[in-house]
């Protein structure tokens, strides 16, 4: 049987007990280490687990897929996902291997940020589609998600923003080299991210366009949600340029359409109350 089992956002204890159960049964437990990260170390993890964890990086899962699987056919293997099972859309990869395999899945699920978002007041059923916004490079600079929050924010939906990770990366030169140095893991950072969203509303205004999301568009910051240090921060766009979160992981929404009661609780987290008075009432139902 291969369970994939979801660890939930902030530790050790977040697993559930019915996954819990699962990974203490299992041959061989592996750790997704590549779309997520929980607030704490592989270490803490096996502690209270039990169980010795087998880190999964992108390039194991891609190119060992199939040897996971044959473990799986043969014992009982669990392969652990910060968050739930299917936030992100790799493992759907991974149950299709296994079901042309003939080997039997389990899926045990968990919070992950696509629900825990909900923490800031926001109502889950006013988002509009998920965007991810990636690092930008000196050469490679895309806009295709902001084009879609705009279009989020013209249905006066809410758009998560699920901010970019970089774990056992390659610069190019050692790319080109086939040389197996890794580069330092990078978090992208609210400020960063908002950053990256006031340029883009600078290119669209040089190009003569007025964009739906301006410098004051009222937008949410969270970080590290689940953990006892959760940090949320309401205010404008330009606010969340500077805004101090501290450690990754990091998640920007940028607001369409707010109900009263959305408005409210966004007020208890944020930077500066006035951005409220003179921003927010115009895009409240």
């Amino acid at each position: 049987m291969l369970y994939l089992v979801g660890l939930g956002l902030g530790d050790a204890k977040d697993i559930t007990v019915k996954g819990l159960e699962a990974v203490r049964r299992c041959r061989r437990v592996y750790l997704e280490a590549y779309t997520s990260v929980l607030t704490v170390g592989k270490e803490a993890l096996e502690e209270f687990y039990g169980k010795e964890l087998i880190l999964a990086d992108r390039e194991t899962v891609e190119q060992e897929a199939d040897s996971i699987l044959k473990e799986a056919d043969v014992g009982d293997v669990a392969f652990l996902v910060v968050g739930d099972p299917f936030g992100a859309t790799t493992h759907s990869d991974l149950v299709l291997r296994a079901v042309k395999l003939g080997i039997p899945y389990k899926v045990i699920h968990n919070a992950s940020i696509m629900n825990a978002v909900g923490c800031c007041g926001l109502q889950l059923y006013n988002f509009g589609e998920t965007v991810s916004v990636v690092f930008w490079t000196d050469t490679w600079k895309p806009e295709s998600f902001f084009d879609k929050i705009e279009k989020n924010r013209q249905n006066g939906m809410h758009t998560l923003c699920l901010l970019d990770i970089k774990v056992k990366e390659q610069s190019l030169e050692n790319l080109m080299k086939g040389r197996k140095i890794y580069e330092p893991p990078r978090y992208m950072s609210v400020n960063q991210a908002a950053e990256q969203l006031l340029a883009i509303i600078q290119n669209r205004r040089l190009q003569g366009e007025e964009p739906e999301i301006t410098e004051n568009t009222i937008c949410v910051g969270l970080a590290r949600v689940g953990a006892p240090d959760q940090k949320i921060a309401s205010g404008t766009l330009y606010q969340m340029s500077t805004v101090e979160l501290g450690g990754p992981l990091h998640s920007l929404i940028v607001t369409g359409t707010m109900h009263p009661l959305e408005l409210e609780m966004l007020k208890l987290f944020s930077v500066d109350s006035s951005s409220f008075e003179n921003n927010a009432f115009q895009r409240t139902t």
